[in-house]
């Protein structure tokens, strides 16, 4: 059997599985169009990250691989990366009204027009990867996500998780709580909300500004994802110290946009193929960040990089404006108060577990 032939039957075998997965997880958009079996499919998607970018946008490209694959090249999905089609911080805009068929981003980019988008991504001093994903997949997260995506036409998938990121990089020391009054720092989300409450300044650009304005000063400080990402865009040529832990973001997830009249348009096994490759990246975008963060930290501390730790009144102190601004966010939207009720009630179980049992394996065996 033809190796193109062997994808062919393993994309039918994983078409099968996530159809009844899908069933578990999430009812999604119905309506597929049975006379579109046999025909083949062009498609587009933007995306925020630099062509060909580690971690993120290599995810972005294995998806489009691996539809073709499993599809036997029914549904071909040519990636662009930001700015080739639409910008960075537009993806969400394009897929709505129908530019893109597809789109992959992170969901806290269009929280100025979806404010409960950022519930879907990271938290301050929130959920890990495996977290997440099982508030996602097991917890009703997915159902309430498309639901909050459904009046701008699209529907969301889970396609890619950093892991716990790094507190970013700083040209001014962090001692004091007081050192992040006047801080101009380039972080989205919540975080980003976090640092304002906290005297500073935040400024929202794309991966491609970030280093020339780290570097002339334009910002003082810039969190991005971790070592793996900030070393590609050489952020340790442009900054003095590094700090950790990521208590922005101990994860965030990425997602796959489809725009929904487009999905209506596939039959139902190419919608099992979408939804299996977009499990595969979440699965697999994580893995790829575990191992090679290891790898790149490992590689800037042989640059002379200083690694630092956050001091404990400055992460407690953070911790309680974090706590603030996730419960002001939430209130000021009554989509977002709704999904944080759900995700929050939730959460607590699985942190309940973690604190009960993971926390401990952690202390014992470093």
């Amino acid at each position: 059997m033809k190796r193109r032939d062997i994808l062919a039957a393993a994309g039918v075998g994983l078409a099968a599985t996530a159809l009844a997965g899908c069933k578990e997880e999430s009812t999604g958009t119905a309506g597929a169009n049975p006379a579109a079996e046999q025909q083949t499919f062009n498609w587009k998607m933007v995306t925020s990250w630099p062509k060909n970018f580690p971690g993120v946008g290599v995810g972005a490209e294995r998806f489009a691989r691996l539809v073709d694959e499993m599809s036997n090249g029914r549904l071909k999905v040519k990636v662009y990366a930001a700015g080739e089609l639409v910008p960075a911080l537009e993806v969400f805009d394009a897929v709505s009204r129908g530019t893109a068929e597809m789109g992959h981003g992170a969901p806290y980019y269009w929280k100025g027009k979806v404010p409960a988008a950022q519930f879907f991504c990271a938290l301050p001093f929130g959920p890990n990867a495996q977290e997440m994903n099982a508030w996602l997949h097991r917890g009703g997260g997915m159902e309430l996500w498309e639901e909050v995506y459904k009046p701008f036409g699209v529907l969301p998938m889970a396609c890619g998780a950093s892991g716990v990121q790094t507190a970013g990089w700083f040209n001014k020391e962090i001692n004091s709580v007081e050192d992040f009054r006047g801080l101009k720092m380039r972080t989205p989300g919540l975080g980003g909300e976090v640092l304002t409450k906290m005297g500073g300044t935040v400024v929202n650009m794309p991966a491609g500004e970030i280093f020339t304005s780290l570097q002339t000063g334009a910002i003082d400080a810039t969190e991005w994802i971790g070592p793996y990402n900030d070393m590609a865009l050489g952020l340790h040529k442009a900054a003095k110290y590094y700090y950790t832990p990521g208590w922005q973001e101990p994860n965030v997830t990425f997602e796959l946009d489809v725009n929904i009249k487009a999905w209506e348009t596939l039959p139902a096994d190419l919608q099992a193929i979408v939804r299996a490759a977009a499990r595969d990246v979440n699965g697999d975008m994580l893995d790829d960040y575990n191992a090679q963060n290891m790898e790149a930290l490992e590689q800037l501390r042989e640059q002379g990089v200083e690694v630092r730790r956050l001091p404990d009144e400055v992460l407690a102190r953070l911790k309680e404006v974090a706590a603030e601004v996730v419960d002001a966010s939430a209130a000021a939207d009554p989509v977002a108060s709704k999904v944080w009720e759900q995700q929050s009630a939730y959460l607590k179980r699985l942190y309940d577990y973690a604190e009960l049992n993971e926390k401990d394996i952690y202390n014992i065996r470093g």
